[in-house]
């Protein structure tokens, strides 16, 4: 067996059912240094519905990642059980954050102070991801 000198690399990977698309340019457009870095669309005749995304790649805040339109259909989507977690700089940044990204979502925990950080809330976002923001402090 070979020993790999190069270090694996870990990859948040979103699966979407004809969203991805809409969700990546939005999440980009909320975050610093966030871009789109590549996009392939399903064509004609192809496995997924023409026009969806095939695969994308993107990064927020430097972090890459990955995310598809899911040909098949299945019985499950995002879960609160494995979220975003965002350190905001400062206090119009998590409002912001939270403001936009509860808009067509659902908060699970709204914006305050929980002991363990100074504000912090938690909410799945209209495309159902989960993301905890949190403004360092308090007992973080």
């Amino acid at each position: 067996m070979a020993i790999s000198t190069s270090p694996q690399k870990i990859t948040t990977f979103l699966m979407f059912e004809g969203r991805a698309e809409e969700a990546m340019r939005w999440y980009t457009s909320l975050f610093p240094d966030a871009e789109v870095l590549s996009v392939s669309h399903y064509g004609p005749g192809e496995d997924g519905p023409e026009g969806t995304v095939r695969h994308a790649l993107f990064s927020l805040a430097g972090q890459p990642f990955m995310c598809i339109d899911s040909p098949a259909k299945h019985g499950f989507g995002f879960t609160p059980s494995m979220s975003l977690y965002v350190q905001c700089d400062s206090e119009e940044e998590i409002d912001r954050l939270y403001a936009a990204l509860a808009d067509g979502g659902q908060a699970l925990m709204p914006l305050g102070s929980y002991g363990f950080s100074a504000r912090f809330g938690w909410v799945n976002d209209r495309f159902g991801v989960s993301w905890q923001l949190t403004l360092p402090g308090g007992g973080d």
